[in-house]
């Protein structure tokens, strides 16, 4: 069970190498962090827990399936408008009709202050509006 005092961040790619390093710069950054190698599994998380989340971190690339991170944070952001969303490749970076209003690109690879900068943004702005 989840507590719901608590925050929460969902992280998705399918490089376990990555999502360790992302979950620990998260923890670090004083997240409860819940992980997903995919698209499938991810949105499996966010029907499931999207209401505890408060921010998505996600991979562009997440073979084998047709389902992008892009797709995916198109999805969150329609059906859980109060998650924060980042997304990273390191690959082209998308173009801006590719990811939805206020989500953040970080290139890979990232760093763990560029990450606590992105989160402390979208924190920042995400209390703004509450």
């Amino acid at each position: 069970m989840l507590d719901r005092f608590a925050r929460y961040a969902l992280v998705v790619d399918d490089s376990p190498l990555i999502r360790m390093d992302a979950q620990a710069i998260l923890r670090g950054a004083g997240f409860r962090v819940l992980t997903a190698a995919g698209f499938e599994d991810a949105m499996e998380i966010l029907a499931c827990r999207g209401h505890f989340l408060k921010l998505l971190f996600t991979d562009v690339h997440m073979p084998p399936g047709r389902m992008t991170g892009c797709d995916l944070a198109f999805r969150c952001a329609r059906g859980w408008p109060d998650i924060g969303i980042i997304v990273t490749s390191g690959a082209t970076p998308p173009g801006p009709a590719d990811l939805p209003e206020g989500t953040l690109f970080i290139p890979k690879p990232f760093s763990e202050e560029t990450v606590r900068r992105g989160v402390r943004q979208l924190v920042k702005e995400q209390s703004a509006e509450d």
